[in-house]
């Protein structure tokens, strides 16, 4: 059960109820998920948190799919049930197939062991990786 409890959004007003309109525009869903609930308890957090998703989480440089992944492997490193589900059925959304899943999570577990490997022994960076 989330800390303080969730604000659902027939309960939702000001701040919170106009973000939540927004949440409900741009993924155009009527759903407001459980992390947007529980976070309109502070609206000023809330408001900042989906303008910053908002802002980053579409395209640009980098497509949707690579975004998600990208967020998928934080998660998972961060150890955030609730990110990894969420941005899991987001990847899959944007393309995302269990064969990618397996070889992101290949790729995850491989870059944690070396970076603690590596963190561990204190290797010094390579003169030529600082370079342009």
């Amino acid at each position: 059960m989330a800390t303080l409890g969730l604000i659902e959004y027939e309960e939702s007003t000001g701040v919170v109820r106009e973000v939540y309109d927004d949440i409900r525009a741009t993924r155009n869903t009527d759903y407001i998920n459980n992390f947007w609930k529980a976070l309109a308890h502070d609206p000023a957090t809330l408001q900042r948190t989906w303008a910053g998703v908002k802002q980053i989480m579409t395209p640009g440089a980098l497509d949707v799919l690579t975004k998600e992944l990208l967020y998928v492997a934080i998660s998972a490193t961060n150890g955030c049930g609730y990110c990894i589900a969420s941005h899991t059925v987001s990847a899959r959304k944007a393309g995302m197939t269990d064969e990618m899943f397996g070889e992101l999570m290949a790729v995850v577990g491989m870059a944690n062991e070396t970076n603690r490997l590596a963190a561990g022994y204190q290797v010094e960076i390579d003169e030529r990786f600082l370079t342009k």
